[in-house]
């Protein structure tokens, strides 16, 4: 069944795991949580990186 999901589902399910995961410890540093979803729902390349650059922290 994994195979049927639209593209980018896995990154977006990423992206509420990690967002759900801050709401919930918000000082949790976000590095780990981000490789964390990376493997967990098998992100590509591509995606990985979107993902790692959504979360990287801003600076001021």
């Amino acid at each position: 069944m994994h195979d049927l999901l639209p593209d980018g589902d896995d990154l977006r399910r990423a992206v509420k795991w990690v967002s759900g995961n801050l709401q919930d410890n918000p000082e949790q540093p976000t590095r780990p949580l981000v490789q964390e979803a990376i493997f967990k729902f098998n992100l590509s390349p591509r995606d990985s990186e979107f993902l790692m650059e959504f979360y990287r922290p801003e600076k001021k």
